[in-house]
């Protein structure tokens, strides 16, 4: 990616090494599973992610400390200076995007934290990756994540990397439309076959629109560079439900999915790339995803 002298976002709150404070344990086999965690349990499933694995990684994980607080100022490291210069695209984008429709993009703030930290949702784990809290609007990141991008699923680059912001704060997008609340209430009247495959339209549309941003910001600012694309589709092949559970258990179940293929999940991507237009990520009246 090319920032040249692109300006560095503001709202990245940098809790690395600082903790964030958890909320009061309950007892169960001797570790503790707090309210926080059992509500941000409830909030990954909204977003389609399997509650599971957040309740046991708080059992296997003890919650941060109540008494400690954020390590003050974003560091001036490399991650988070590009954290910074990633975001600041995403409030470029995404404020034009909106004045143009007649609305006001709200920016969210993003945290960077390590292990687990206190949201408006409950504590947040970094075994649940990258995620979105609509109730504080803010989208968390354990950087350690960018590291299992790489290694783990074998999607290197910052483009990938950037991909991975530009998906969550297409949730933030999402909720300022009103459209997360939406699905979400018509998930609540659904079997869990058509709960899981209203997620999976959720988080397309997120996916298309990280591809919106990524062509309204390199025709503004010039961002990309050759192999940048590449990158993006290979992160989102590599963290497609088919290509995760085929790694896990050896088969997929496609009516489980909440997250989309590795195929459908480059294809939105590229649809909103092309396009450059919110109204092409309209996954939820798309007779084929």
């Amino acid at each position: 990616m090319r920032f040249d002298n692109s300006r560095e976002s503001e709202n990245v709150e940098d809790r690395r090494g600082g903790g964030g404070g958890g909320g009061r344990g309950l007892p169960m086999g001797g570790k503790g599973i707090g309210l926080g965690t059992i509500v941000l349990a409830l909030v990954a499933m909204y977003f389609g992610v399997d509650p599971s694995i957040v309740l046991n990684q708080a059992v296997e994980a003890p919650a941060p400390s109540a008494a400690s607080r954020p390590a003050g100022p974003p560091a001036n490291d490399a991650e988070s200076k590009f954290i910074r210069h990633v975001l600041a695209e995403t409030e470029d984008t995404w404020q034009q995007v909106f004045r143009q429709s007649g609305k006001q993009y709200v920016e969210p703030t993003l945290v960077l934290f390590s292990g687990a930290t206190r949201t408006a949702c409950g504590v947040g784990q970094a075994a649940m990756g990258p995620f979105y809290c609509p109730a504080d609007q803010k989208v968390y990141i354990d950087l350690s994540f960018y590291q299992e991008l790489k290694t783990r699923y074998r999607a290197p680059g910052d483009f990938a990397q950037a991909y991975v912001i530009a998906h969550e704060v297409g949730h933030h997008v999402q909720n300022l439309l009103g459209i997360s609340g939406k699905v979400q209430a018509a998930r609540e009247r659904a079997s869990e076959r058509e709960a899981n495959a209203l997620s999976v339209r959720l988080e397309l549309q997120a996916d298309c629109l990280a591809g919106v941003w990524a062509k309204n910001a390199d025709a503004a600012r010039g961002i990309l560079e050759a192999g940048d694309l590449e990158e993006a589709l290979q992160a989102a092949t590599a963290i497609g439900d088919d290509t995760l559970q085929k790694q896990a258990q050896g088969y997929a179940v496609p009516d489980s999915f909440t997250h989309g293929s590795a195929e459908q999940r480059m294809r939105w991507f590229k649809r909103g790339m092309a396009s450059g237009q919110l109204a092409s990520c309209n996954t939820f009246q798309a007779g084929s995803l």
